[in-house]
């Protein structure tokens, strides 16, 4: 009987795991110091109102850079600085995008150094 529970309850994960679409790249990722950035959306793509971004950093060899401290603001908007999802390399942030917007902004800053910079990532959002 436990096991009839065991695969019942893999298979209703399963099923719910694919009711949701995964973020997809906003755009190419950009270089920055060593560090791979790649910004991802969900919904994508992004329409205009609440979004989630995920800001995906890694090292050219595929290792997480976990020593970041990444903001975003989409447009002219209030930078929010996203929040990292345990040292996976992975920054989450639920942003608000206005109509018009074109561009996504990153600031990008090591924990421990003066390092910043700021990265653009072009968006056409949906209306």
């Amino acid at each position: 009987m436990m096991k009839f529970v065991s695969v019942g309850i893999a298979l209703l994960a399963a099923i719910l795991s694919g009711c949701s679409a995964a973020p997809e790249a906003i755009s190419d990722p950009i270089k920055w110091e060593e560090a791979v950035i790649e910004l991802q959306s969900h919904p994508s793509p992004v329409a205009v109102g609440m979004n989630e971004f995920m800001v995906v950093a890694t090292e050219e060899r595929g290792r997480p850079v976990r020593d970041l401290i990444i903001s975003l603001r989409a447009g002219n908007g209030q930078w929010r600085q996203a929040i990292q999802d345990g040292h996976s390399g992975v920054y989450r942030r639920a942003l608000a995008v206005p109509a018009g917007s074109v561009e996504i902004e990153l600031k990008v800053r090591r924990k421990r150094t003066e390092n910043e910079g700021i990265l653009i990532f072009p968006i056409a959002p949906v209306q």
